[in-house]
């Protein structure tokens, strides 16, 4: 069924959502936890992630990857969601502003992972937005050329942003390092 005022294919939206959410799904899951600590707060980010996805579709023209479509429109809502955010929450910092703590007591193996995870995304959490795109779309297996077709950087500067990235957490996060 096509909305006229719009020239919208509902059915095509639909499908699109779908195969999107197929396909990507648990991707979005995962911006969500990186965007959002809070994990009722993140259910929020969550629903806002989709809205804007199945919102989006009806412009989708296949001129890109529907992956890079969909990597392009929840990172651009969850920068805005962090933009929103930094009225409230002025501790955004970039990588060079990123403070010394101490290193973290050892504890059994299952539980050193799930810290060592909350400890990374803790330091994610805190690069300014571009940052966190750009390392996020990485540690979502994003190559350079996809990750600056959905920033809007150029491959070259994605591949610096991301060694250097991947520098300064490695360090922070050997050093011990917190949120």
């Amino acid at each position: 069924m096509a909305d006229s005022r719009l020239g919208v294919d509902d059915n095509r939206v639909r499908q699109l959502y779908q195969q999107a959410i197929a396909s990507y799904g648990p991707a979005l899951k995962r911006l969500a936890r990186a965007y959002e600590p809070d994990v009722e707060r993140r259910k929020d980010v969550l629903q806002e992630l989709h809205l804007a996805l199945w919102q989006s579709l009806a412009l989708f023209d296949g001129r890109c990857a529907l992956g890079t479509w969909v990597y392009r429109v929840a990172h651009n809502t969850g920068t805005s969601i962090c933009i929103r955010r930094r009225q409230h929450d002025p501790q955004l910092l970039s990588i060079e502003e990123l403070d010394v703590a101490g290193p973290e007591p050892q504890h059994e193996r299952a539980v050193d992972d799930r810290r060592a995870l909350d400890r990374l995304l803790g330091l994610i959490h805190r690069l300014r937005p571009l940052d966190r795109q750009v390392m996020l779309l990485y540690l979502e297996g994003l190559d350079a050329r996809s990750t600056s077709d959905i920033v809007g950087l150029s491959p070259g500067n994605v591949a610096t942003k991301v060694h250097r990235l991947k520098k300064v957490l490695a360090q922070q996060f050997l050093e011990g390092r917190t949120v």
